[in-house]
């Protein structure tokens, strides 16, 4: 879209993209980046260390999660209330900030779409119920939305397929990656390698402490499961490719869950939990299984070899690509343009 201008407001956690963990702040990333290559003027309001093609604005020199001495309040209302100053140079704010910013979209005139990555709480309903009227909301998949709020779309996230190296031939390892958290069932990961009798490699940020050393960490032993911290790309893709599967057996309705596009754009299957968004990711039976539990899961383990992996490759290719993504939200733009009548403002 020829002359447009869009701000594009990122989570400060952590850099934009992320070194490692920042699944907030690498959709962004994608998604500004695509918005970029297609000729969209786009201002990236993120911390300073980011690295992006688009305009970078920035008040945050780091990520307050990697800068302690810093406290990371002050830093989203300065890096919050700088987009909005801005307001009138932009057609459009995009917010992939959370709740926060809603609060100041009825000081300006600027549209405010806000892409909803998950309710950290239903506490923070309300703040959304507010500004329902008078904002855009995507969903990120159908299972989070709520039906208090009016949604303009679902986008999927996607991501760059060609980046994940597709494998046809895996080692002998289950996996599991994300947040080491009660939620994403890291602890249940172990119990399923157990029950299989088969190697598990854990990776991720530890979230919960007190999780990780009373629920993991004893059964840690280097050999069967292995813990290896966070990982980034290029080691994430080969990590991911050489897995028999990916285990996802959360314990909450997971919003949308990158790290199960990811291993299926490896050629590499999932199986977890039927909670959330994942019926809407999986293709049972094809692309992996969806599972009521742990004991299943661990009789599924079994019967992972039966699902084609190149399957996997094309399901991500036909429904989770950064291309798809970074369409999608053009059309939602053009929505919103002619809904408010402003696209091309001096």
């Amino acid at each position: 879209m020829a002359g447009l201008h869009i701000a594009m407001l990122a989570p400060i956690s952590w850099r934009v993209p992320p070194r490692h963990y920042g699944p907030w702040e690498w959709v962004t990333s994608l998604l500004t980046e695509g918005l970029v290559a297609l000729g969209v003027d786009v201002t990236l309001f993120a911390t300073g260390d980011s690295v992006t093609a688009a305009k970078l604005h920035a008040v945050c020199p780091r990520p307050y999660s990697e800068n302690p001495e810093v406290d990371a309040k002050v830093c989203e209302c300065l890096h919050i209330s700088e987009v909005f100053e801005h307001a009138r140079e932009f057609d459009i704010i995009h917010n992939q900030f959370d709740f926060l910013p809603l609060t100041y979209s009825r000081l300006v005139h600027t549209p405010l779409l806000t892409t909803i990555h998950g309710f950290s709480s239903p506490k923070i309903l309300p703040v959304y119920e507010k500004y329902n009227d008078n904002s855009y909301y995507v969903s990120i998949s159908n299972a989070d939305r709520n039906p208090n709020l009016d949604y303009i779309a679902t986008i999927y996230h996607g991501i760059p397929v060609a980046d994940y190296p597709f494998c046809n031939d895996p080692d002998d390892y289950l996996l599991f990656l994300g947040r080491i958290h009660p939620d994403k069932g890291t602890h249940e990961a172990i119990k399923v390698a157990q029950r299989a009798g088969a190697r598990l490699i854990i990776a991720g940020i530890v979230q919960d402490e007190k999780y990780f050393e009373e629920m993991v960490a004893p059964y840690v032993n280097g050999d069967q499961i292995r813990y290896i911290g966070p990982v980034g790309m290029p080691e994430k893709g080969e990590l991911l490719g050489r897995a028999r599967a990916l285990l996802h057996l959360i314990a909450f309705d997971e919003p949308f869950g990158l790290s199960v596009v990811e291993a299926m754009a490896c050629g590499t299957p999932v199986v977890a939990i039927e909670r959330g968004s994942m019926r809407e990711l999986i293709g049972d039976a094809k692309t992996g299984f969806l599972v009521a539990n742990s004991d299943e899961a661990a009789n599924k383990v079994h019967s992972i070899d039966r699902i084609d992996r190149g399957t996997c490759r094309a399901w991500v290719e036909e429904h989770f690509t950064q291309q798809r993504m970074v369409e999608e939200y053009l059309r939602v733009y053009r929505m919103i343009l002619e809904q408010e009548g402003t696209h091309g403002k001096s």
